[in-house]
């Protein structure tokens, strides 16, 4: 049907794409002061700091221009009344001059590096806080011989007549001993404890912190008094509340459990907590592992010496850098005597270059010389690779020093460096593939903290609801729900340890370019969200690069990345997705495809059918209404729809290849202001990651509520022709109305109507169906079929059926 359409299409489409080049833009870097031979690029130094920075330009077409620089370009993007566009732009100080060089008019700093470290400062603090509080306790408990179990909550509340007891508690080991803890109720007042049964509840560990003890179970009477036993046998009893609601409570009501979400979590904590859920609730969970490893969070050694371009010699250990390269050492030496030879020794890990010296003893030796001294000596070469700084001739004269050779990677030793394998979450009673299945993955963008809070609050609400709110049994007995919270591990941890601006992987394809050396390290990587295939930088679409350095670089060639193929593989393996959601931020966008078009010209990749525009809205709808629940903030119109309306071209998109070679419904959340705000509501602008997390949270929950619904759709479409007088003497105008999202085949000569037929179509972007003109008189056959494949009236239209609509298009 209209996958059909598409795939017509799209043979045209690709004929004009492959007429369609792209130019990428290059940037100056700094980096050593200048020597005898210029650069003419810049690249994102790490020796600078990058901030984002408000771009204003005068309309689409100047920014598709900024596009084209290869800049990073955040989501941000937002139109004046007078058809200006402000977008931001993640730039440090010479990629700003450098923008403006070109024209480009930089307005105000929006998020700098000490946002970030506040972050992360709040983060650590909100740890500390908890670690400090449970060796208080602990000591506290010992010091006082008291009991070292300590009840916070214990409450009791029903669903569809259905008692539950909910208990939170702290263990004062708890962050040593995670070992489970046993409930015992009594059966009402006056009973033994214990004679209600038992139940047992599990540590709650965020962040690698222990927080307390929790857990529900079904009870057959409400219990009066509970007693909870430690791992060490101390005891503690409490008497049992009653939940009740309270004003403004959501629709779900006050038994529903949500609120997971205490800190940011990096990577290795996103996959540790969905592990532990897996292993928490093994009926309905399981972990599954994704096919390709990531490079993984590993550099090599590096180090540069010398002061100038010309002067510089840049060094590469030949092993990784936790595995033996970061034991490394070079040395540059002035021997301090007359006519001494150039000459290059090893003395265990230490690379030592004694330069050439003249009659007087001035050093003669040049940078060129020493590189080709060091790499021609067999053991400093087992060692090291010695290079002129980026592409320099190297023809001035060395200078004497020293340094350790670094990979610069300061994550602790608890993060792999090793390639890394990628996780995913699969939640659902029945997990064999018979179920409609929906995909939520988040962090393409490795400085998208919030995104992953939002994949984590989805899934504890789904788990530990499960058994006592009837609609999220519902959802999980009913779908094959797959969450995977970080997409790119390796990038996620470099953007937590090393630079919080990081937007791609860690896969240096700079490696063979003159852009390999340590200062380029922050710019390394590919854009796993371009290196898709469809409608790619390699189909001829803007909104990538070829650059190896670039914000937006595609890679080699699509799918290259174990990235995107994994997020490729999960699509592929299970035909049942039918719907997903891509989790960014920033912005406050909600979008779909098409998300790329070739310039000149904005020729878009093909533009879903009315029927399918008209239920990627409807269900927006509903999922943006959910979003608005929680605190009252709305993503707005402007900012709801096709990628290409709203934002920007993102050639080799994740969403396109989902939706034109999957054929799944497939949306981006753009989450919050910023890539990191503040975890609690401490930022002037209201931006709080925790308030971000549950609201888009609600969003994604209620995804998952539309393809349900879509599942179980067995109602079919009505539909009417409206037939109204037109300016063509002798003609009229016609439209269709339909009952529902749903799209029109038609004839007007009187034939059969079938797939094949001409489909009814959009007015225009963004707008309602077209207005057809016809001779008065015509006789117009059609059907309808809505997204879930019902036809109307049961029609069978393979050319054999009868049933479908008809009507003489004549205003008698």
């Amino acid at each position: 049907m209209s996958m059909a359409l598409r795939n017509r299409m799209f043979v045209l489409f690709a004929a004009l794409a492959a007429l369609v080049g792209l130019v990428a833009a290059t940037f100056v870097p700094t980096g050593l002061a200048a020597g005898s031979e210029g650069q003419s690029e810049v690249v994102n130094e790490a020796e600078e700091e990058a901030s984002v920075v408000e771009v204003h330009v005068a309309d689409t077409a100047e920014l598709d221009r900024l596009v084209e620089t290869g800049v990073d370009l955040d989501h941000g993007v937002h139109a004046d009344e007078d058809g200006s566009i402000h977008a931001k732009a993640v730039v440090t100080p010479s990629q700003q001059a450098r923008l403006k060089a070109q024209g480009f008019e930089l307005e105000r700093t929006i998020f700098t590096p000490q946002d970030s470290e506040a972050a992360i400062e709040e983060r650590e603090a909100t740890l500390s806080a908890a670690r400090a509080e449970n060796t208080e306790f602990a000591a506290a408990a010992e010091a006082a011989a008291v009991s070292d179990v300590r009840i916070i909550r214990a409450d009791y509340y029903t669903s569809f007549g259905q008692g539950f007891l909910s208990v939170e508690a702290k263990f004062a080991d708890g962050q040593t001993d995670r070992s489970e803890m046993t409930v015992e109720r009594d059966s009402g007042p006056g009973t033994e404890l214990g004679s209600g049964g038992t139940q047992d509840i599990r540590a709650f560990v965020d962040a690698g912190v222990y927080l307390y003890h929790r857990g529900a179970a079904a009870v057959a009477t409400r219990p009066d008094y509970i007693r909870i036993t430690s791992p060490t046998g101390d005891t503690a009893t409490a008497k049992v509340d009653d939940w009740l609601p309270v004003e403004g409570e959501e629709e779900i009501g006050p038994k529903y459990q949500k609120d997971f979400i205490t800190s940011y979590l990096t990577p290795t904590e996103l996959y540790d907590r969905i592990h532990a859920l897996a292993e928490e609730f093994p009926d309905i969970a399981e972990i599954v592992e994704l096919p390709y490893e990531t490079n993984g969070y590993r550099r090599l050694a590096q180090t540069v010496l010398g002061s100038f371009t010309n002067t510089a010699v840049a060094f590469d250990s030949r092993a990784w850098g936790h595995e033996g390269g970061n034991d490394l050492s070079v040395e540059l030496v002035d021997p301090g005597v007359a006519d001494s030879p150039l000459s290059v020794s090893v003395v265990g890990d230490r690379v030592s270059v004694s330069l050439a010296t003249d009659s007087s003893g001035a050093l003669t030796s040049t940078a060129a010389e020493v590189v080709a001294a060091v790499n021609a000596h067999p053991a400093a070469s087992d060692l090291v690779v010695a290079y002129t700084y980026r592409g320099n001739s190297g023809g001035g004269i060395a200078e004497a020093g020293s340094d350790d050779l670094s990979d610069n990677l300061n994550a602790p030793d608890s993060v792999s460096r090793d390639p890394h394998p990628v996780y995913a979450l699969r939640i659902g009673k029945v997990r064999d593939g018979s179920k409609m299945g929906v995909l939520a993955y988040a962090q393409e963008h490795a400085r998208e903290w919030v995104p992953p809070l939002v994949t984590i609050e989805t899934a504890e609400r789904l788990l530990r609801n499960y058994q006592s709110d009837g609609a999220t049994k519902q959802l999980v007995n009913n779908l094959d729900i797959w969450i995977a919270p970080s997409i790119n591990p390796d990038g996620g941890h470099y953007s937590f340890y090393d630079y919080a601006f990081q937007r791609k992987n860690m896969t240096n394809y700079c490696a063979d370019t003159i852009y390999s050396d340590v200062n380029a390290r922050n710019a390394w990587g590919v854009d796993n969200n371009r290196n898709y295939d469809e409608y790619s930088l390699f189909d001829g679409f803007s909104g990538a690069s070829t650059t190896c350095f670039s914000g937006v670089f595609a890679g080699p060639n699509e799918l290259s990345e174990p990235e995107s193929a994994n997020v490729d593989w999960i699509a592929s393996t299970n035909p049942n997705i039918k719907f997903a959601m891509n989790l960014h931020s920033s912005g406050n966008y909600f979008m779909w495809s098409p998300g790329a078009y070739a310039l000149p010209g904005r020729v878009t990749a093909p533009r879903p059918s009315l029927e399918e525009e008209g239920f990627f809205w409807g269900s927006s709808s509903r999922i943006l209404t959910e979003i608005k629940r929680h605190r009252g903030l709305s993503v707005t119109p402007a900012r709801t729809g096709p990628i290409v309306d709203v934002l920007y071209s993102a050639a080799g998109n994740s969403g396109d290849m989902l939706w034109y070679k999957h054929g799944i419904y497939a949306w981006n959340f753009e989450v919050g202001r910023s890539f990191q705000p503040p975890f609690t509501n401490e930022d002037p602008t209201g931006a709080s990651a925790h308030d971000e997390s549950q609201e888009y949270a609600n969003g994604l929950v209620e995804l998952l509520r539309v393809a349900y619904d879509f599942g179980k759709d067995k109602q079919r479409p009505t539909s009417s022709l409206e037939v109204m007088p037109s300016t063509e003497p002798g003609m009229v105008d016609v439209e269709f109305e339909v009952s529902e999202p749903a799209a029109v085949f038609y004839t007007t000569d009187g034939s059969t109507p079938t797939f094949e037929s001409e489909m009814y179509a959009s007015a225009g972007v963004r707008e309602d169906g077209e207005t057809l003109t016809v001779a008065e008189g015509t006789r117009i056959h059609w059907f309808s079929v809505d997204s879930a494949g019902n036809v109307e009236r049961n029609y069978r239209p393979d050319g054999s059926g009868k049933n479908f609509s008809k009507q003489v298009a004549s205003l008698n």
